[in-house]
């Protein structure tokens, strides 16, 4: 038996870890909303335990293969990891083809998105709409007006007032936030671009690692003729 690739188990490390932080946001925040109402099931719980589970199964793949010298296992980890990350490169640059529609889409959709504001079932999206608003110090989609056709007219959340108190989003004296979210959102990811760059890379380096620490040892187990036996 061989010792499974360093770039196998840190995959598959890295995929429990992701599934931990996907199970502990679902468990700690339970209903937790996604924003869009066209995507219901987008929340950052679910994305996380999904993406946690996909790397943590492909890991285990990897590991197992190397731990067998399984030259199936391993071929199957390889083409797993290059659809994945085919999948992204694909998906990166349809994003910055169509950022301006994506951008319009984006907007249209959380503006629908805070009509569920006040509705049963969907805490959760009003709990997250009041985070972002109080952490990035903005209101709405675009500006504090987008509330108008949700809570009435110059009525916003208290989380849209520079100085928060009970009831001082329908005090049309109080302060606003005059900056929508969306653009703060947008800035946020301009100011953090390079560190957001370095984990993007970091990732891409260790998907290559993976295929290429698979492909060795498939090298290695074909040249000495082991067979596919598991």
């Amino acid at each position: 038996m061989s010792k499974p690739p360093l770039g196998t188990q840190t995959v598959a490390l890295c995929g429990c870890g992701l599934l931990g932080v996907g199970i502990w946001l679902s468990v700690s925040q339970g209903n937790f909303a996604t924003f869009s109402p066209s995507f219901p099931s987008l929340s950052a719980a679910n994305l996380v335990i999904a993406m946690g589970t996909i790397v943590m199964v492909t890991g285990f793949l990897g590991c197992l293969g190397a731990i067998k010298e399984n030259k199936c296992l391993l071929l199957s980890f390889f083409i797993v990891l290059l659809i994945i990350l085919l999948a992204e490169l694909i998906l990166l640059i349809l994003f910055f083809v169509y950022m301006d529609k994506v951008n319009e889409n984006a907007k249209k959709d959380l503006k629908e998105g805070l009509l569920l504001y006040n509705t049963e079932n969907n805490v959760g999206l009003k709990n997250a709409w009041n985070i972002i608003q109080a952490e990035m110090r903005c209101c709405g989609v675009t500006d504090y007006t987008d509330w108008y056709p949700v809570l009435g007219e110059n009525a916003v959340p208290d989380r849209c007032c520079m100085e928060n108190s009970q009831g001082c989003g329908r005090n049309s004296t109080t302060p606003l936030w005059k900056t929508g979210c969306y653009e703060k959102v947008k800035l946020w990811f301009d100011d953090n671009k390079h560190v957001l760059g370095m984990v993007g890379m970091s990732i891409l380096i260790m998907q290559i690692l993976g295929m290429a620490f698979s492909m060795t040892l498939f090298q290695h187990i074909h040249r000495t003729g082991k067979k596919y036996d598991a």
